[in-house]
Order: structure tokens, then sequence, then C-alpha cells
């Protein structure tokens, strides 16, 4: 090994595996290290610090080392100024620049450490005068001054205290062998704590929704305000409206569980009538809707964000098919989020992982335990998987914080 460089990391290493993840990654990366300095705290509220000498046998693989490892709270034990080079050209990055992770962050400029505002990966460090932010490529302007390589940037990854044991239940890969009720009761907790703290709960929601018969559910935490935000596609809205005007659900009665006659196009005859009126709103406003999750939203002014695909039909009105566009109303709404809960759908929720801060508790409903894993290897390694049917969790939920 001929280059090397030491990093500092400080935090609960040991409860949070975070320190063995380092060192993995390390070896798994062909380089090597040292353990310098290890001081573990004695109580559960006391830090631990770690000083490591990474190695590797050329300045790019060391380079990567660094890059991986920096995710996980290794951090350069240098104290350099981050480099800045200013953006020639609209919605074009300078080569080499940093890539942002969704976990705190901070940036050193002129000796100083500034904490990044809104974290968010994927994205570009710019820095202004004494502040920093992340942002979208396609918001970057000419002139923005954008940190270029890894010097004088340091994160704080997650990460979990020896006296956190709400959760205890769910630290376990994900699992469908888990007791719903306590998983249920839990997550009832988490969103009466976020609402007591002022935050907002964020819900994402996938047509399945709909399908298993969650809709009334949804609707009813929209109507008592346990929901702040909804992120959804077209599909939700478009089989919500469906279940409340004709019954059904993709033709499928909601009541008798077989095919309506004709059902097949109901969802087609739903979307029609509402461009009639233009926008959902406007048709309950009108009366056409009288019922469902978006009947609820707009009685509530509940805000929602519906991003299309290529697969839509109509689409509605209001659905984003610019998914630029939906992305940047997403991140117009999440600043203030404490809890985000991801119900029966892939790409909304690989879409909502993507703007939102590690910070943010996560929860993903699933039937299919791959969403979950998908989220992590994203980057959204915060989401908790809960691997059960999301009608089943949804009536639980309600259920529970009726009790309140």
């Amino acid at each position: 090994m001929t280059v090397h460089e030491i990093v500092e990391m400080d935090g609960h290493l040991i409860d949070s595996l975070l320190l063995t993840k380092v060192l993995d990654t390390v070896i798994n990366g062909s380089g090597d290290y040292e353990l310098l300095d290890v001081r573990v705290g004695r109580t559960s509220t006391d830090t631990s610090h770690a000083t490591i000498e990474v190695r590797a046998a050329d300045e790019a693989t060391l380079s990567v080392l660094l890059g991986e490892i920096q995710d996980l709270g290794a951090n350069r034990a240098a104290e350099l100024d981050a480099h800045l080079v200013a953006a020639d050209t609209d919605g074009v990055l300078p080569v080499g620049f940093y890539s942002t992770t969704n976990l705190d962050s901070w940036v050193r400029v002129k000796g100083k450490w500034i904490m990044v505002t809104n974290p968010e990966m994927d994205c570009a460090l710019v820095v202004e005068a004494d502040s920093a932010r992340t942002v979208a490529m396609h918001r970057i302007r000419r002139g923005d001054q954008v940190v270029v390589g890894n010097d004088g940037v340091r994160v704080q990854p997650t990460e979990r205290r020896r006296d956190d044991t709400s959760f205890e239940f769910m630290n376990s890969e994900v699992s469908s062998e888990k007791p719903k009720g306590l998983i249920v009761a839990n997550v009832a907790a988490r969103l009466r704590a976020t609402r007591a703290a002022g935050k907002k709960v964020l819900v994402v929601c996938g047509p399945a929704v709909i399908h298993t018969g969650a809709g009334p559910h949804i609707a009813w935490l929209v109507r008592e305000g346990w929901i702040d935000v909804i992120f959804a596609g077209n599909g939700f809205a478009t089989h919500d409206i469906e279940t409340n005007v004709l019954g059904t659900s993709l033709g499928v009665s909601m009541q008798g569980h077989a095919p309506a006659e004709g059902g097949h196009s109901n969802h087609l005859r739903v979307i029609n009538e509402v461009r009639r009126h233009g926008a959902i709103a406007a048709a309950v406003e009108a009366g056409y809707i009288t019922g469902g999750v978006m009947y609820e939203c707009v009685r509530r002014g509940v805000p929602f964000v519906l991003g299309g695909s290529v697969r839509d039909d109509g689409p509605l009105p209001d659905v984003y098919s610019d998914v630029v566009k939906a992305a940047d109303a997403m991140r117009s709404h999440v600043s203030d989020v404490g809890v985000a809960l991801m119900l029966a759908t892939t790409l909304h929720a690989i879409a909502t992982g993507n703007v939102l801060p590690a910070r943010v508790e996560t929860f993903c409903v699933d039937i299919n335990p791959a969403v979950v894993t998908k989220l992590a290897d994203r980057g959204s390694h915060q989401a908790v998987g809960i691997v059960t049917d999301t009608g089943l969790f949804c009536r639980l939920l309600a259920e529970e914080l009726k009790q309140q």
C-alpha cells in the first residue's frame, strides 16, 4: 500500500455498527487500515471516537474508498477548505463535482464549517456567502459556486444509541415474521410524536392502496389531521375517484369483489369527467366527487403531488406529466416532514426517498420485501421495512390512532 489518508469518526459507532461497516468497506475495496485510536463511550449517552489510517495501492483506489466510507461518517482528519468552482453553464456541473448523500452535511469555507440546509442525495453542493445548500443538476445556474472533490466536506450518518430501544424489534433484516400489532402501535406512536412536535406526516401511496381496500382508512387519516401531504401517481388518484364515484377499482366492485360489466373502462370515464371539470378540486366543488382520499385532501387543504409516467391514462389534469417538475414539486413539501409512510409503491417510494433527508423517519409498507431493499440500495438507509398487506396495515393503523 503506497498511499494513505487519516480519517476520523465520532458518534455511537459501536451500537450502530458504523465502525465495523467502515473497516469492511476498506477491505472489500482492496484497501487496508490501521486503527490509530479508538475510544469507546462508557454510558448509553456517551459517543465514541475512532482515528483510522486508510491505505491503498494508488490515489484512484484511495479516492474511491474515502468517498464510500465518508457516507458512513468517516471524514478526513485534515482540516481543508472545500474547493469551489463556478458553473459555466445553466444545468451543467463542473467536472469532478461532489455528489451528495441525504445525510446531515457540513462544508468548510474559509476555515469555517457551514451546515448544509437541505440534505438530499445525488445533488451538488452550492455555497453562497455563509450558507450551503444542495442543488439538483437541472437547477444549477451559471456562476453558482459548486463544491468539487471531497475536501472540506463532512457528513454525519444516522445512528442508534444504546438506550434507543423503541424500534428494537425492527432492527433485523426485512422480514415478514414480525409482530404486526406491535409494529402498528409503534408507527402510531411515531405519528403522534411527530404531530406533537409540529412536524408533518408525509404519506406516499400506490394504486394498491385502493385495490386492497385501504382507501377509506387513508381518507379518515386525512380528515382527522394525521396526514399533512400526499405523494402519489395518476393511478392512485384515479382509482380513489373511481371507487367513490362508481364503486369499482380497476373495474372490480369494492363490495362484491367481482368485475363489473364494462368496468374495464370505469377509470377512463372518471378521468374524462374530471378533465371536463378541469381539476380534482373543481370536480369536488361541483359535487362529482363526494368522498375518498382526494376529496378529503381538497376539503382539508392537504397538498398532494401526483407524479406522472409514460403508462398513465388521461392523465388527470392535476398530474405532473413533466417528471422534473414533479420532483421539484415534491421537494417543496419535504422541509418540515418528520415521518414518511410509503404504502404499496415502488416507483414513488424510491422517488420520495431521493428527496428526503436521512433524518426523516421512513416506514415502507409493502407485501413485497424487495421494495425496501431497493430503497436501501439507492441510499435511503433509514427506511424501515414492514412486510404485510397494505389494506390490513392501514386499517390497524387507523384503529390504533382512534384509541387516543
